[in-house]
């Protein structure tokens, strides 16, 4: 082959892999899901509180719970911290509107002096332990999260910056950092923990008392008893009027005696 030839191959195998990566690079970008939170870096906010997040806890007197924030920078993401001073079940909470499909929820968590006994710190969902493995004792910063279905009709969810859970309160300090609620096509094979949201309050919300049959008799009882007031209801005012029309007959009877006297 000549010179020119094998220069000019090199030339183009070159640019076909500069092409390829510069490809892969914009798709891997274009794939990035962004982050439905509000101010989820941590950078905005006042008052000891980051702005968007609200604090609440089981028992929320100071003697029981404390919360503190630090300001993220450029470059570095701020950081929230729940302190349950006496057992409690304590979050940062922010509302979110989640339209059908799947979500990927995350957060980074450290703590300090967490018990083992009840729940750790955790990034939740408030309702029916829809949470990420707990962390707890004196750890370094976990990345932890779940993957979450959302079905037809969308869902109001509250996401959660928890310490301790429901019946399963706790004391330590837990510090979060980078939460995150972003969608995803699908889990990834063998991901844990998942949760179906339209599953869960379907099994969580109260069932009726008793069969179809049960209701039609209670129903039709009750028909029965009405008809049944109601007719003695009627006999009972014609027994009335009959009563004060015998009486207003007898009067005038009375009367008219008296009258021919």
């Amino acid at each position: 082959m000549a010179p020119a030839a094998r220069k000019f191959r090199r030339i183009a195998c070159i640019a076909l892999i500069l092409l390829f990566c510069a490809l892969a690079a914009v798709f891997a970008h274009a794939s990035d899901a962004p982050n439905l939170l509000l101010n989820p870096d941590l950078t905005r906010g006042a008052a000891n509180r980051p702005e968007h997040w609200r604090s609440e806890a089981w028992v929320s007197s100071p003697e029981a719970f404390a919360g503190g924030w630090t300001r993220g920078s450029e470059g570095r993401h701020g950081e929230v911290e729940v302190a349950n001073l006496k057992p409690n079940d304590a979050r940062l909470i922010q509302s979110l509107v989640l339209n059908p499909g799947w979500y990927h929820v995350t957060a980074d968590i450290r703590t300090e002096q967490v018990g083992t006994a009840g729940t750790g710190a955790t990034v939740s969902i408030v309702e029916d332990s829809i949470m990420s493995a707990d962390v707890n004792s004196n750890s370094d910063w976990t990345s932890v999260g779940f993957y979450l279905h959302v079905g037809d009709l969308g869902a109001n969810v509250d996401v959660a910056l928890r310490l301790g859970g429901y019946g399963s309160l706790n004391t330590g300090r837990a510090f979060f950092r980078n939460p995150s609620v972003a969608r995803v096509s699908t889990p990834p094979a063998g991901a844990t923990p998942v949760y179906d949201l339209t599953t869960i309050r379907e099994q969580s919300a109260p069932k009726p008392l008793g069969s179809p049959w049960s209701l039609v008799l209670t129903f039709a009882s009750l028909a029965a008893v009405a008809a049944w007031g109601w007719c003695t209801f009627l006999r009972t005012t014609r027994e009335v009027a009959c009563e004060a029309a015998q009486r207003a007959s007898h009067n005038r009877r009375a009367d008219r005696k008296k009258r021919r006297r």
